[in-house]
């Protein structure tokens, strides 16, 4: 039986471990998308140093988490309020074993509690299908950043909760 995937909130002690998540899945886990191209994936990676993912930590705008397997941390995942989910990372030995899908869900959980109705994002090639499961679907013309294809992706979220709960109320009277 597979182990469960638990989700919880980075700490500011986190920040070594998720950008070493984050590199190795890039490096490893992305390569169809960079193509083992050195300065495609230094340009991908540079803004993923500790010292980049410390005031990501710091910021109530963005919230960070990790996916947990057997108590390692095996991914990582981050949405700003504005309603785009930045980033989602999962060690490659892990793909496939519902870290990546957990982490999506608690972001967009996270995002309806902050009254945000649409999630927005950039996926990779190697992502899209990915994120087509979990309800996403393109929203505009795909673009080049960095050597990279990014397709803009959306998903309409649910009502957060207090707004699901008042709007019954009010239409029961």
């Amino acid at each position: 039986m597979e182990a469960s995937v638990h989700i919880c909130k980075a700490t500011p002690a986190d920040a070594g471990i998720i950008s070493r998540i984050i590199e190795r899945s890039i490096r490893i886990g992305c390569a169809l998308d960079h193509r083992n191209d050195p300065q495609i994936v230094a340009a991908w990676t540079r803004n993923k140093s500790i010292e980049h993912i410390q005031p990501w930590l710091a910021d109530p705008r963005l919230y960070l988490n990790l996916a947990l397997l057997q108590d390692k941390p095996v991914g990582v995942a981050m949405a700003a309020v504005s309603g785009t989910i930045a980033l989602c990372y999962v060690q490659p030995e892990s793909f496939r074993r519902g870290a990546g899908q957990a982490l999506v869900r608690d972001l967009e959980g996270w995002l309806s509690d902050q009254g945000v109705v649409e999630a927005r994002l950039n996926s990779t090639h190697t992502s899209q299908a990915f994120y087509h499961h979990l309800g996403y679907r393109p929203c505009a013309e795909t673009f080049t950043v960095a050597g990279l294809h990014a397709i803009p992706m959306h998903k309409l979220l649910a009502w957060p909760r207090e707004k699901a709960d008042q709007g019954a109320k009010s239409s029961a009277r």
